[in-house]
């Protein structure tokens, strides 16, 4: 879920990132909804920041790649989230970094009291907009639209003056052989730094990024304290991931199981 967005947004959004020509008739179609409603809900996401009107339509500002992301997984993504602010007591101290599901972390943190977090996720600020209970410290540095995360030596050298209980992080994917990975060098070396800065390291990752062998290698399994993953991962592999170190909390997607 986009923050501040309710589903017809959202959908308006998925709508104009596949296909930016669409114009207002046609997105009104899409959606069985009046040409008048229509105009109002691209007037509010452009007024939210997600769009810019152009003549008879609207062109989206969120990267396409965020979108398929929001998108992949989404229930599994909202379950382990939730899993994860659980942990989160009041008094917290708590690092969150780049990702769509690290990112949800922060909605479910609604109702605590006094926890500061410190993230590099662009994201993240959408969530923590407006829950009194949250001292937010946003990293600088490099933006990049594509990971909606702040990255680079700037941000790197203000994590590192930090020091939390918990860092969230991401992965894009995730074996015993080796251990975190993700296809952007900047990326894993936030990951390094927030796990240096805090006393345990969980990892969120739905069970479909087990195997993936990403482009760069961020963490060994062995400097994981956590993982917390959907219960579509296969018990030989859950297993295999304790044998080496962390513990692996399964998150039911089946009341019945």
């Amino acid at each position: 879920m986009i923050p501040g967005l309710n589903e017809k947004e959202e959908q308006i959004l998925a709508y104009l990132v596949k296909d930016p020509n669409l114009g207002v008739a046609d997105l009104a179609r899409h959606l069985s909804v009046s040409t008048v409603t229509m105009r109002a809900y691209l007037n509010g996401l452009g007024e939210k920041g997600y769009l810019y009107r152009v003549r008879g339509g609207a062109v989206p500002t969120i990267h396409p790649e965020i979108m398929e992301r929001e998108q992949h997984r989404a229930e599994e993504k909202r379950r382990i989230a939730a899993a994860a602010a659980q942990m989160v007591s009041d008094g917290d101290t708590i690092m969150i970094e780049a990702g769509t599901t690290t990112a949800m972390v922060a909605r479910f943190l609604l109702g605590k009291r006094d926890v500061s977090v410190v993230t590099n996720n662009t994201l993240a600020l959408g969530h923590c907009r407006g829950n009194p209970g949250l001292r937010v410290q946003m990293v600088g540095g490099e933006y990049q639209a594509a990971t909606e995360s702040v990255v680079g030596p700037i941000a790197q050298e203000q994590i590192r003056r930090f020091h939390v209980r918990t860092a969230f992080v991401g992965t894009d994917g995730f074996s015993p052989e080796k251990g975190l990975s993700t296809h952007l060098v900047a990326g894993a070396e936030i990951v390094k730094c927030m796990a240096a800065s805090a006393d345990q390291v969980v990892v969120l990752a739905d069970s479909s990024k087990f195997g993936r062998n990403g482009f760069v290698t961020v963490l060994p399994l062995e400097k994981v304290d956590l993982l917390v993953v959907d219960d579509g991962l296969p018990e030989d592999a859950r297993r295999a991931i304790e044998e080496i170190g962390p513990r692996v909390i399964l998150v039911a997607m089946n009341s019945t199981r």
